[in-house]
């Protein structure tokens, strides 16, 4: 069990997080961790979330939360483009509108004055972010503190068409050439989907980190100057605008594409790889969304290149706002919606309330290593564990959206034919001078 069997005097809680919570509490155990005795029995909580099965999944399963507390729940959804604007204006307003929020991990910094650390809470209720893979519990930590749970995550997944490639290309340099005999065989069907444009969510960074980790370059140095401009990092990111501009085993409009077109293509049958997130397997085959059969749809974990293999890792955690009037209510609801049975039974059952929930997203290792959720899903948790094992997240600083938005300039603009050395070299500048700036460097 992660929650530790325990009675304990809540008001040994540190004195900095104020929730109010009854001094006492009988050392009867509640399923979860929850209090007993229904503390905080009456409470509204009103929670921001992005749209997906996923999460539809744990809000028609919120009734058993309210009868085990007392606690009633209120979701309002928000499609992803629009929720960092809708982030970003509940920050702005400090009204505590939104008791708990879920965000995009590269949104925490520059959010997390309002976000609630929970290390505390944690330690308390016998609750360890180790239950995650790595990569995903830096995603929801923020300067040595943990500020939520990353409850939606993803690992990258190679996706191919199985009746057109019969085993997972292993590296970069194999798909060059699965590709090029692609064009050959199957010329009305481009071999690679890949996403070049930018599109102010800095989704053409996605792939490329890939190549620059793997070649053993990175985004920053120690003392914070850009390191994509050195040597191996100019190769890398070469290589990875070369699929596009010389090998030309890219999809025509990947210059175009965002990740949804680049879906899309896979989907219709006009692209016979991608690599993408694992959460996009389900609709690869779906039969509402896709004239693809799931027998055609293979996956494996993302290509090496130079030998390495090393991938970028995602997260959307939820967090407490600190401007909520309903703390202590609202962190039993994490520890409701966070636990480990939760995650496994969300990736397994496909009806909940009578709506059909088709979901294969989990975040504790002890459901990506399960049978019965791998069973469920085809093996993609398998696939997924083995990626994130050698996995890396974008820079957690504030200044990370402005650098990011420049680095994603300038790959759009090298994918379009531009001098990747020049282009490259002159974000590094930008970068160097926003950050000295911001008194990083010095």
């Amino acid at each position: 069990m992660l929650f530790n069997r325990r009675s304990f005097l809540v008001a040994g809680l540190t004195a900095a997080i104020s929730f109010a919570i009854p001094s006492f509490v009988s050392a009867d155990d509640m399923k979860y961790g929850l209090l007993p005795d229904k503390p905080f029995n009456g409470a509204k909580l009103n929670i921001l979330s992005v749209v997906t099965p996923q999460f539809d999944g744990l809000m028609l399963r919120d009734k058993e939360f309210t009868e085990m507390t007392g606690i009633e729940t209120e979701w309002t959804f928000i499609p992803f483009g629009s929720l960092q604007e809708k982030i970003a204006a509940e920050g702005v307003a400090a009204n505590g509108a939104y008791d708990v929020v879920n965000f995009l991990d590269s949104w925490g910094p520059p959010n997390a004055h309002w976000l609630e650390p929970i290390d505390d809470l944690m330690k308390r209720d016998g609750i360890s972010m180790d239950r995650y893979p790595a990569a995903f519990a830096r995603s929801a930590q923020f300067q040595g503190k943990t500020l939520g749970f990353p409850l939606r995550a993803h690992p990258q997944l190679m996706f191919y068409r199985k009746d057109l490639i019969p085993e997972a290309p292993k590296s970069w340099e194999e798909i060059i050439e699965v590709g090029k005999k692609l064009k050959e065989s199957h010329p009305d069907i481009a071999p690679l989907a890949l996403y070049y444009n930018n599109d102010g969510n800095r989704q053409n960074l996605f792939i490329w980190l890939n190549f620059l980790w793997a070649a053993g370059g990175d985004i920053f140095n120690d003392d914070w100057t850009a390191a994509w401009a050195s040597d191996a990092g100019i190769k890398a990111t070469e290589d990875y605008i070369a699929l596009h501009t010389t090998h030309k085993v890219t999809n025509p409009n990947s210059l175009a594409f965002v990740e949804q077109d680049a879906r899309q293509s896979f989907m219709q049958g006009k692209s016979a790889m991608i690599p993408v997130w694992w959460w996009a397997y389900s609709g690869f085959y779906n039969p509402d969304s896709s004239t693809l059969k799931k027998e055609q749809v293979g996956f494996a974990g993302m290509p090496s290149y130079q030998g390495k293999t090393t991938s970028y890792a995602i997260s959307m955690p939820f967090s407490i706002s600190k401007y909520s009037k309903n703390k202590g209510a609202a962190w039993e609801f994490m520890k409701w919606l966070s636990n480990p049975e939760m995650d496994k039974a969300n990736a397994i059952v496909r009806e909940v309330g009578g709506k059909k929930i088709v979901n294969n997203v989990v975040t504790h290792i002890t459901s990506l290593q399960d049978e019965e959720v791998n069973k469920a899903n085809d093996g993609i948790q398998a696939a997924a564990w083995e990626s994130l094992k050698e996995s890396d997240i974008m820079p957690q600083i504030e200044e990370w959206s402005e650098v990011g938005d420049i680095l994603s300039a300038a790959i759009a603009k090298a994918a379009g034919g531009g001098n990747v050395k020049e282009l490259m070299t002159a974000a590094a500048a930008q970068s160097d001078k926003i950050l000295k700036r911001a008194g990083r460097i010095e």
